[in-house]
């Protein structure tokens, strides 16, 4: 019941801005840390282990602080303890701040104001977005919402169904340390290894996990359910990360998209390879489609979880 609530509350309000946001104070021990932990002059085995000391530290300390939050709340009073737990646990999904972010894009560039809309995509990708078409401004929102449809949603539903309040907010930790220092990079490419691995490690399961979630939801919502199983058979490993790859490729099969290709980053060309390599350049109407398929993929994860758990119990 618990978790079901911080589910409704993030779908009616998304993150509560009211509150200290417990990622914001993640972020900021991890900014503490780094200043102290990393330094360019180091060779590259002492940046490795500083770098697993980081993430030890950050995540170790998410978890004690988040049980000890909790115990001493329940101390107070056990509906103190609840209601806490509630709102934090709301804080550990982004279903709603990622449908707001999508449309945020879609508007203007269903109005064809295209300086408001890379200005929006901006806000939510790290690509250079100054010269973007209106296709790859499409195809960014989309990819960005099939990937968090994982990192941002369906994780940490998976993490506070076996773990409560305390391991959603590690996997956040988790998370966040990838998204600050996970970057094959001068700076960070053996100082962010340990979290890098540990992000890829963490969302392994809960990826896989998603697959038939979202393949429902494409079939309930009218999508091409026997597509999108193509796409994720066919090219799912193909994407750099071992996990994002598998719901950016389901999501193409779906929509009749082609995802991936070529991408700007500091004004260097990245290239993806593409997934669903047949389908038809995405454009804002699949915008929408994208962040359905998030919405109903999300309902069905948390309801499979949910029926499991009692089950088991």
């Amino acid at each position: 019941m618990t978790l079901l609530l911080a589910y409704l509350l993030d779908a009616v309000i998304g993150d509560p801005h009211w509150l200290p946001h417990p990622v914001i104070a993640v972020g900021r021990m991890i900014s503490a840390f780094e200043k102290r932990l990393r330094d360019i002059s180091q060779p590259p085995a002492e940046l490795l282990w500083r770098g697993a000391l980081l993430v030890i530290t950050v995540v170790g300390a998410t978890w004690a602080v988040a049980v000890f939050a909790v115990y001493t709340a329940e101390l107070l009073h056990p509906a103190v303890g609840r209601l806490m737990t509630v709102v934090l646990l709301a804080t550990t999904l982004a279903a709603k701040s990622l449908s707001q972010s999508a449309a945020a894009v879609y508007r203007p560039l269903s109005a064809g104001d295209m300086p408001a809309a890379r200005r929006a995509v901006s806000m939510i990708v790290g690509r250079d977005t100054d010269s973007m078409s209106a296709s790859e401004v499409a195809r960014a929102t989309v990819e960005t919402v099939a990937e968090n449809t994982v990192d941002g949603v369906t994780a940490p539903l998976f993490y506070a169904l076996i773990g409560g309040l305390p391991l959603a907010l590690a996997y956040k930790a988790v998370n966040t340390l990838d998204s600050m220092v996970g970057y094959k990079n001068d700076r960070y490419l053996y100082f962010g290894r340990a979290a890098a691995k540990l992000d890829d490690a963490a969302n392994w399961l809960p990826a896989r996990l998603t697959v038939p979630a979202m393949l429902l939801a494409a079939f309930i919502l009218g999508f091409d359910a026997r597509a999108a199983w193509s796409a994720l058979r066919n090219d799912g490993r193909k994407h750099p990360s071992p996990n994002s790859g598998l719901s950016e490729a389901l999501t193409a099969g779906a929509l009749g998209l082609t995802l991936g290709g070529d991408s700007c980053y500091g004004g260097r060309i990245s290239n993806r390879p593409r997934l669903n390599s047949g389908g038809r350049l995405p454009g804002h109407e699949d915008i929408s489609g994208a962040s359905q398929l998030m919405r109903i993929t999300s309902m069905i994860f948390l309801a499979a979880g949910l029926a499991i758990r009692y089950l088991l119990t």
